[in-house]
């Protein structure tokens, strides 16, 4: 489903979105639970999470598809917690595109703009009848889609598709756009060059707040201004996405945002200890022997001699083109390191050495502070 809602930047209200102590309840189980989040005027925001996390419920929050228990939701200076989804001044895209089929290309992107004209509510801000050939005509030049105005969606491709929903959505100038998993129906290449579209649009509509909701990582990392990581209907987390990957503040941002080697170990005076191993990492306010986490990306774990020495035996090697996932068994936790141009393939069983750089260490847990 496409929908464009509301009259866009012509009401003058601003972009932005903020939710106030947001919780959303069907009977007696929560689905979104005293939600505080902010998006700023013009910034891309992710809702990253698992299946039933509340991410999507957050979504249809703003979009007025579903009422809160309790607190408030607003656009721009406007409190719409209470308002019908077409007075909020927004575009939304899912993943299911939603076009119409017996309609063309031009016909799908005008069809917001004309669902404004019927609403009788807003005479006073609908769209000029002249000006919904030029609205069309912009929003499919921005999406690349100009050349098709022409055809119906069944001569489209799925990406093609997805470009005419976005350009639906933009079409009534919304404040703030949602994006409801828009890539899932596609395929990875096409996904690849969609988020680079996503970021294109994103540079020519500075003014226009995007909430942007996936369970992909890659998609959170390359689009959004901020990620906010969502999980059992709760805010996890907040933060830029290089904050998020390099200085995770909990396990599970760490395992949901890329992946993550967590290894249990006890903290020491000047470093930390893993099954008996001494390791360095940076470790701030922790009393010596508090039990805490440790963080190391899979790309930061070289193979062979080095600081922060691991010894193991390979369990299993993975061909992933321009590295080697190697899946190493050290002391009865598994290890993963991403190794660039591995020329010998070490087989299962062959005993090896990991290291880390001690810098690359993240300690997790109550009372500790990375530096």
């Amino acid at each position: 489903m496409t929908t464009g809602t509301g009259s866009g930047t012509g009401t003058g209200t601003g972009s932005g979105i903020r939710f106030d102590g947001v919780t959303v309840a069907y009977g007696h189980h929560t689905v979104l639970d005293s939600l505080d989040l902010t998006v700023e005027p013009g910034e891309v925001m992710a809702l990253l999470g698992p299946s039933g996390s509340g991410k999507t419920t957050a979504l249809r929050a703003v979009a007025g598809f579903v009422q809160p228990a309790s607190g408030r939701v607003f656009i721009g200076d406007r409190d719409v917690t209470a308002l019908p989804p077409h007075r909020r001044g927004i575009g939304m895209v899912v993943q299911q595109y939603a076009l119409f089929p017996h309609m063309r290309v031009e016909d799908n992107v005008a069809f917001g703009l004309k669902a404004q004209r019927a609403q009788k509510a807003q005479k006073a801000q609908k769209t000029p009848r002249g000006e919904i050939a030029g609205r069309v005509a912009e929003a499919l030049e921005m999406t690349g889609m100009a050349a098709y105005a022409r055809r119906y969606p069944r001569e489209l491709s799925g990406g093609q598709q997805q470009r005419v929903a976005i350009a639906r959505a933009l079409a009534i100038r919304p404040n703030v756009l949602l994006l409801d998993e828009p890539l899932s129906a596609l395929d990875a290449q096409l996904r690849s060059g969609m988020l680079a579209e996503l970021a294109r649009l994103h540079r020519e509509l500075p003014d226009v707040s995007i909430l942007y909701v996936t369970h992909d990582q890659v998609e959170a990392l390359t689009l959004a201004d901020r990620i906010a990581v969502m999980d059992k209907a709760r805010l996890q987390d907040c933060g830029t996405p290089q904050d998020l990957y390099r200085r995770p503040r909990t396990e599970f941002t760490a395992s949901f945002v890329g992946n993550a080697n967590l290894l249990p170990v006890t903290v020491g005076a000047g470093g930390i200890a893993f099954e008996g191993t001494e390791l360095k990492v940076p470790v701030l306010d922790a009393a010596p022997g508090s039990p805490a986490t440790l963080c190391v990306r899979p790309h930061l774990v070289g193979l062979g001699d080095g600081p922060n020495a691991l010894r193991g035996r390979i369990a299993e090697v993975q061909w992933r083109g321009s590295t080697h996932r190697l899946y190493v068994d050290v002391q009865g936790h598994r290890v993963t390191a991403d190794v660039r141009e591995l020329r010998e393939t070490p087989a299962l069983g062959d005993e090896v050495t990991l290291h880390f750089a001690p810098e690359d260490g993240v300690l997790l847990g109550a009372g500790v502070t990375d530096g």
